[in-house]
């Protein structure tokens, strides 16, 4: 991928809770205008984890599912070369897949690639950081990933053909996507609820999405998030912030992103030679143990 004449893309979340500079304010109003979607993040302290479910209007019962997988090598080879592969398992026997780049700048992107329907270049933007990433999505069934990453199929064979063109373009040369390492599962519950926004000149509803990340230790991260067009952002950015505020959540703790805590506690196992925990403590949807 040629930068010529490009700002070089650039990952700014780093977890501070600070304001942005004027330059990085800049940057990121470059970014958005290149962007076809924005997700707007927060990660809630752990210590304030009750007392934000508490504050929303959000049924835990309701709240689905997930096992995640991130695909790389025990050195983490992928996550250097800015490449992120994951699958997905969701009740119900579905699965997903996707292969994401990032930082990445949106003008360098092929005509080819913006057009086609499962590539989303996107800006998540969270208190005091922002990175834009571009990604590949594909669809699969969650007896598939079971199926890969005990080594029963390929990992290849979850990945869509463009999926996988998309990969060989930024991987490291010689490094196939069946020689990478399943790292997880990791399980999340992912829940819904519509914000109720009556600042501002017309009430409105902003749906918002809560992810729980259960780690194996018994560490989690919480994260609250939104998507706007990005034309949007600001606007979105502010009228949820006050939302939140008036509902009790803590916004000014340091900010983690869900894949380098993930990476780092499950690169941290391998090398400590400890026994991964494995897919096979929740048996699929077949029974199979």
């Amino acid at each position: 991928m040629s930068t010529t004449a490009q700002t070089p893309p650039t990952d700014r979340t780093g977890g501070s809770s600070a304001r942005l500079s004027d330059d990085e304010l800049r940057e990121l109003l470059g970014l958005l205008a290149g962007a076809d979607s924005t997700e707007l993040k927060l990660t809630v302290p752990p210590t304030s984890h009750r007392d934000t479910i508490q504050g929303l209007p959000l049924d835990p019962v309701e709240a689905q599912p997930r096992q995640v997988y991130f695909l790389d090598t025990p050195d983490l080879a992928l996550n250097r070369a800015g490449l992120v592969v994951r699958a997905r398992r969701i009740q119900g026997g579905k699965g997903d897949t996707v292969v994401k780049l990032r930082p990445v700048v949106p003008a360098v992107l092929s005509v080819e690639l913006r057009a086609d329907p499962a590539f989303n270049v996107e800006v998540d933007v969270l208190p005091g950081g922002f990175v834009c990433s571009a990604s590949y999505k594909g669809r699969t069934t969650g007896d598939a990933i079971w199926d890969a990453v005990r080594g029963k199929q390929p990992l290849r064979k979850l990945f869509s053909k463009s999926q996988r063109a998309f990969y060989r373009q930024f991987a490291p040369d010689g490094l196939e996507l069946d020689a990478l390492v399943p790292l997880g599962p990791t399980f999340i519950l992912k829940g819904r609820f519509d914000a109720q926004i009556t600042d501002g000149p017309r009430p409105h509803v902003r749906p918002m999405v809560v992810e729980l990340w259960l780690y194996p230790d018994g560490s989690r991260i919480l994260e609250l998030s939104t998507k706007c067009p990005p034309a949007e952002a600001f606007g979105v950015a502010l009228e949820t912030r006050a939302y939140l505020q008036g509902r009790g959540v803590e916004l000014s703790g340091a900010q983690q992103t869900k894949t380098r805590a993930a990476l780092e506690y499950y690169v941290a196992e391998l090398a400590s030679g400890k026994p991964r925990a494995r897919a096979a403590t929740a048996p699929s949807r077949r029974g199979r143990s």
